[in-house]
């Protein structure tokens, strides 16, 4: 432990060893609004103050999953001063990145309420640790967006460890480019994955060789018995360096005109034109391929996506009414780590109310 915080606190903490123990009342919150995920850092300073004999009064001002306004304390911590002290950083590390985690995925649940939304966050996670942090962040957000808008919010996640957070016993996933890669063509790939796992649906990724309606096509007619069972769907994760196969910019338009005229007609700044009408899996790119496969009858067959579903692109997909039955995503993670920072002050030693001067609005009420 000691290793791990900031030396400071440990000096503090040999000062009142040696002058007397106080106990103190830290007020815990954060600068921006967030979603209170709390859980993982209120079972660690549990088991904190089991391992050194002692107990701190929690008191937790915004349930799990409420939404908490910036500069409002999410909880109260009392307790021994010398028992406190040096677990200050390690508990705000543990807070502040998973309530902004739960406010980007409330958000996007709630942007596509009747979309499914899949875990994939544990590759962009820095350890084991954040891995879990982020997979229980999404599943707070999720159960807000299920409860405030009647979302569907995330079913899955893509790993085993973490899968508990989302009601699930198995992780979720079917396959990757490296399969496409190794199979040498994308039908031969979902052959051998059938025949692997023949009782279970099947979604195919089809942007490996840019022949995504193609291949969503020939993936679908060689597996007619599953598409009209509803047990298969097709996977785009096109790179934002080209279009899906059959579009361009003028094509783009021309298939939202056709499905969400209103979609273009508003002033869209450059990163909103990008994921309506430009290159990689834009809102174009879903409605095109959600017409090639009804065109041949595949209204069951369907479209899952991925490639940078954060809540900007989400809010945008919702706006143009993007045929997407599942969103693959770990956009959820915070953009800008500065805004995870959680900060903890004491605000009472001893039971009078005391702080630095601009930070009177902790006192409890």
């Amino acid at each position: 432990m000691e290793r791990w915080t900031d030396h400071y606190f440990l000096k503090t903490k040999a000062v009142v060893a040696k002058f007397g123990d106080a106990r103190v009342t830290y007020a815990v919150f954060m600068r921006r609004p967030v979603i209170s995920a709390p859980r993982l850092a209120i079972d660690w300073l549990k088991e904190m103050a089991k391992d050194r004999g002692t107990e701190f009064e929690i008191d937790l001002r915004y349930a799990e999953g409420r939404w908490v306004g910036a500069g409002e304390p999410l909880m109260y911590i009392t307790g021994s001063l010398y028992h406190l002290s040096d677990l200050e950083t390690i508990l705000l590390q543990k807070l502040g990145p998973a309530c902004v985690a739960a406010f980007n995925a409330f958000t996007m649940c709630s942007d596509l309420p009747r979309v499914a939304f899949l875990a994939m966050e544990a590759r962009h996670c820095a350890g084991l640790e954040m891995e879990e942090i982020m997979a229980y962040a999404a599943s707070v957000g999720s159960d807000r967006a299920r409860r405030k808008v009647s979302a569907v919010g995330f079913i899955g996640n893509a790993t085993q460890a973490t899968a508990h957070y989302f009601g699930q016993a198995q992780a979720m996933g079917t396959m990757p480019h490296a399969l496409i890669g190794y199979a040498g063509s994308t039908l031969r790939a979902a052959e051998m994955f059938h025949e692997t796992f023949p009782d279970q649906p099947m979604t195919v990724l089809v942007d490996y060789f840019a022949r995504e309606v193609t291949d969503a096509l020939t993936v679908a007619r060689r597996f007619a018995h599953l598409a009209s069972q509803g047990k298969l769907a097709v996977r785009i994760d096109t790179p934002g360096s080209r279009f899906i196969e059959g579009l361009d910019p003028s094509v783009s338009y021309a298939v939202l005109d056709r499905n969400v005229p209103d979609a273009i007609r508003g002033y869209r700044n450059e990163t909103e034109l990008r994921h309506l009408v430009g290159a990689g899996v834009s809102a174009a790119a879903v409605w095109h391929l959600r017409e090639a496969l009804n065109r041949e009858g595949f209204q069951k067959v369907k479209i899952v996506v991925s490639s940078g579903f954060d809540p900007a692109k989400c809010k945008v997909m919702a706006e143009a009414n993007a045929p997407i039955d599942i969103v693959g995503t770990g956009s959820f993670l915070p953009q800008r780590w500065t805004e995870t920072y959680a900060t903890a002050d004491i605000v009472e030693y001893n039971g009078e109310k005391r702080v630095k001067i601009g930070r009177e609005f902790l006192f409890r009420k």
